[in-house]
């Protein structure tokens, strides 16, 4: 026990163990510095905004602020040109290690197809809505004589009409033929005069007529017991209108 205790207080002792704790801290030092220079200790990158850009360029771009990329997901976007990116994670300005993956979500090359609605018969306003409801859009409108005013005639896609049902890209436009609200079958012009408003209304409905403006002269107290006393058009011994026409009357 005595030599035990004698070796660990011998000038050699200290020495060796002087040596191996300074060898210690070396390793501990290059270790240190070696997986802080590996992990980029203390090290970051601000994320790029890559929103719009293509696709195309980001292997090139990324590399040389050493960040990679993986598309993660693809929809379509009708404002956005095909092959751009749309949204990215992380977002742009966060700070980020060097060779940080970027994931990305790109406006597709291709339009999805979606299907045709059926508009025959409905306004123009609903077809606008179910158009838009679909992802397509409203293209060239035309008119044609129907009593139904603004009611959709027709649909077509690139100058043929297309049913309901069938496929096409979306965002596509979708021409569409709309009553006038003017029928195409003449009817004679009815004389309206000495006839109180009601009476006239029934005339001109049996006629597939419409009422226009209703002129009273001032004074009247009774409005209900008024008769018209002049029409526009006037009627007359071969005057015809079109269906759907109005007339307007003045009323004393």
């Amino acid at each position: 026990m005595s030599n035990l205790i004698s070796f660990l207080k011998s000038r050699s002792f200290v020495i060796n163990l002087v040596i191996l704790l300074v060898i210690i801290l070396i390793i501990f030092g290059s270790v240190s510095s070696w997986m802080s220079r590996f992990t980029h200790h203390g090290e970051s990158i601000s994320v790029p905004d890559l929103r719009g850009q293509k696709i195309e360029r980001m292997e090139s771009f990324l590399a040389d602020k050493h960040l990679q990329y993986k598309v993660i997901d693809s929809l379509f976007d009708l404002q956005k040109n095909p092959g751009t990116i749309l949204e990215q994670d992380p977002a742009p300005n966060s700070k980020v290690k060097e060779g940080r993956t970027i994931y990305l979500t790109v406006n597709a090359q291709h339009a999805p197809d979606v299907k045709m609605p059926n508009l025959i018969d409905v306004s123009y306003r609903q077809a606008e809505a179910i158009l838009l409801s679909f992802g397509l859009r409203v293209g060239q409108l035309t008119y044609r004589p129907d009593l139904a005013k603004n009611a959709v005639l027709d649909q077509r896609y690139k100058g043929s009409s297309i049913s309901a049902g069938k496929n096409l890209p979306k965002g596509s436009k979708i021409d569409l033929t709309l009553g006038d609200g003017l029928g195409s079958v003449e009817v004679p012009v009815p004389d309206l005069t000495g006839s109180p408003l009601d009476e006239a209304l029934f005339v001109l409905k049996g006629s597939s007529l419409n009422i226009g403006t209703i002129h009273y002269d001032k004074g009247i107290r009774d409005s209900t017991k008024a008769k018209i006393y002049r029409q526009e058009p006037m009627s007359a011994e071969g005057a015809t209108m079109n269906q759907g026409e109005a007339i307007d009357i003045y009323l004393r």
